[in-house]
């Protein structure tokens, strides 16, 4: 389980770029690690549009944004696109990384039980340590609620 003041464990994951982002590359800048469901969905395009209207504040304090989840590269493309997200979506179809952060979990939809993504973000200071573990959140206030977590 990710801890806070703990070392936020490393990762290299597929982007929607096409390229390999690893966490420890990011080194000296805080890191916004979000985890969602899925691509285009309403939540989770509510909460990836709330980062979106916000980003230049994001940006204003150095922090890099990854939202993590267990689509494609080329499912990350068309979301991107189509809501102009400036940040970087990264794919985990085997849920390795979502496991490693504890945010793979079973969860009950619609009455029928399966196993998926609990909505958790991470903020990752510059040394590569969890400053802040949020766990369940909401997706309409997820940026207002990660910027006041920023160091």
């Amino acid at each position: 389980m990710v801890e806070e003041g703990k070392p936020a464990p490393d990762f290299e994951l597929p982007s929607d770029s096409g390229e390999r982002v690893r966490l420890s590359s990011l080194r000296g800048k805080p890191v916004v690690l979000y985890f969602y469901p899925k691509d285009d969905t309403p939540g989770c395009t509510t909460q990836a549009c709330g980062i979106r209207d916000v980003y230049a504040d994001f940006r204003e304090r150095g922090a890099v944004v990854l939202g993590v989840s267990p689509d494609d590269e080329a499912s990350h493309v068309k979301f991107k696109e189509k809501y102009s997200l400036p940040f970087t979506l990264l794919a985990d179809p085997e849920h390795e990384v979502a496991e490693e952060y504890g945010v793979w979990k079973e969860r009950n939809m619609y009455g029928k039980k399966s196993m998926g993504i609990e909505r958790s973000t991470f903020v990752i200071d510059s040394d590569g340590n969890v400053a802040k573990a949020m766990r369940r959140v909401k997706p309409d206030t997820h940026a207002g609620d990660v910027l006041a977590a920023l160091p």
